[in-house]
């Protein structure tokens, strides 16, 4: 099939290159613009440019695919490439209907959940802060609406207690190459069966905020703990941000919200009884560390409380 593949981080590579090495022929690859990044703000391609580039395949980055001259460049471009499919990971843009018309089969996203729950942009982050034991990749048959067409496949993996993100991610990223293969195969035999979503169980994964990261131990353990594997939490100590990128619950500890209730272990009490343990920090101004690095050179004491 002549294909054109629509996606822009690192969690839209695999696909990419699966695709390229299939029988398969990648007619054009579709990225985000190029953005400046780091201290220096020098512009970078987006990850799945710098594949596309090294398999050769043409780029396009459109400012957008529904407005303005971009949009009918891009559009006419998508008619000369002439698709039997478009297939959509990460993307970042919404595809205006006349996109989803153009290919013969359509275009056809791979999400990170198991549709119809977590639809929209964070669909990994909200899963871990919902302390959800199970994820995968549903394939879907795009619709106007968002994240809402039929579901052609589902692969389903765990999700383990201590799971962050980031790990997350990078599995999530292999499994929907994985579902890519499987959904073009049954396509290419006939065998697929729609399957239209539910939207009384759907559910909405929003944007992730900068404010969503602070620590507040009123609450549970297991939330903050949830939080940090998701998101990365932060909170004060002596009057400088301290961020958490990784953390244990403990169980049945006594102490005030957010007080030092084991300073060799960096317990901190929580709103439920329990406690979080520390175990991977960054103080202000310095590098990321281990909890255990940090009280090398650093007394805490039972009075000290965090916030």
């Amino acid at each position: 099939m002549r294909i054109v593949y629509m996606g822009t981080p690192e969690i839209a590579v695999p696909s990419l290159r699966f695709l390229a090495e299939s029988k398969h022929q990648v007619v054009g690859v579709f990225t985000q613009p190029d953005r400046p990044k780091g201290r220096g703000h020098h512009t970078v391609p987006t990850a799945v440019k710098a594949v596309a580039a090294e398999y050769g395949i043409l780029v396009y980055q459109p400012l957008s695919l529904r407005k303005g001259e971009d949009a009918a460049a891009a559009m006419e471009m998508l008619r000369q490439l002439a698709p039997d499919l478009i297939v959509v990971m990460a993307y970042g843009q919404i595809l205006p209907k006349v996109v989803l018309e153009l290919p013969r089969y359509g275009c056809i996203n791979l999400h990170a959940s198991l549709l119809p729950a977590y639809r929209g942009a964070a669909p990994i982050q909200w899963a871990l802060l919902n302390g959800e034991t199970r994820t995968g990749i549903t394939a879907m048959q795009m619709a106007e609406g968002l994240d809402t067409g039929d579901m052609l496949l589902k692969k389903e993996i765990p999700i383990g207690p201590e799971e962050t993100a980031a790990e997350l991610h990078d599995r999530l990223a292999v499994l929907a190459a994985e579902t890519l293969a499987e959904t073009l195969e049954l396509l290419e035999q006939g065998k697929i069966q729609p399957e239209p979503q539910d939207d009384e169980k759907s559910s909405y994964a929003s944007r992730i905020t900068k404010d969503m990261s602070q620590l507040d131990f009123t609450r549970s353990a297991a939330e903050l703990h949830n939080l940090i594997r998701a998101i990365t939490g932060f909170t004060m100590l002596d009057g400088k941000r301290l961020k958490v990128y990784a953390s244990r619950v403990v169980e049945h500890v006594t102490g005030e919200s957010g007080a030092i209730v084991d300073p060799a272990a960096f317990v901190v009490a929580c709103g439920d009884g329990n406690g979080l343990r520390f175990v991977e920090i960054q103080p202000e101004g310095k590098r990321r560390m281990t909890a255990e690095e940090f009280l090398r050179g650093k007394t805490l004491t039972l009075v000290e409380k965090l916030g």
